[in-house]
């Protein structure tokens, strides 16, 4: 079941629909990025995931449930919920959750990523997040915000954290 409302407009937002693939184009500017796409399957599973996840996150503070899933580079999903703690600085958001499930598993890449909650309006994920993304991710790499119905906005990881600070400045080696 396709539950994204436009599963036929492209990931970047100054690219024209071309089919039923949403595609970031390579080296496409703003983004400098290998080809990434989701494809249908992969969406329904990603949302399916996530949805799964976010009935059993840990929100008795806030009650603002979230779930995350996410793809890796061989096509594993990855899904994690909030876990909030009373000490709140310690709570765990539900994409680091995703992250650190997929780095368990294996995984090492991140090529995309939807974020779900009952929200008003499309979250995305906090800045901390973002940061933790980047480590396993391209500029041009999906992030999708979702409802418990739909897709509700996309985006890429260069669009919410642009011009950002990853592994490859540091010295390896030095």
């Amino acid at each position: 079941m396709m539950r994204d409302q436009e599963s036929r407009a492209r990931l970047c937002r100054c690219c024209p629909s071309t089919g039923p693939r949403l595609r970031v184009k390579r080296n496409h500017a703003p983004h400098v990025a290998p080809e990434l796409s989701v494809t249908e399957p992969d969406l329904d599973a990603l949302f399916e995931a996530a949805a799964a996840v976010r009935e059993r996150a840990h929100a008795p503070y806030s009650g603002f449930a979230v779930g995350a899933a996410l793809l890796d580079e061989a096509g594993g999903i990855h899904a994690g919920c909030n876990v909030e703690n009373a000490a709140y600085p310690v709570g765990t958001c539900a994409e680091a959750g995703a992250i650190a499930a997929m780095i368990a598993a294996g995984g090492r890449e991140i090529r995309a990523i939807l974020v779900l909650a009952d929200s008003p309006d499309p979250i995305t994920p906090c800045g901390a997040c973002r940061q933790r993304i980047r480590e396993f991710a391209h500029p041009g790499t999906p992030i999708l915000s979702g409802s418990p119905e739909a897709v509700r906005a996309r985006y890429t990881l260069d669009q919410l954290l642009p011009a950002s600070f990853g592994p490859e400045h540091l010295a390896h080696g030095a």
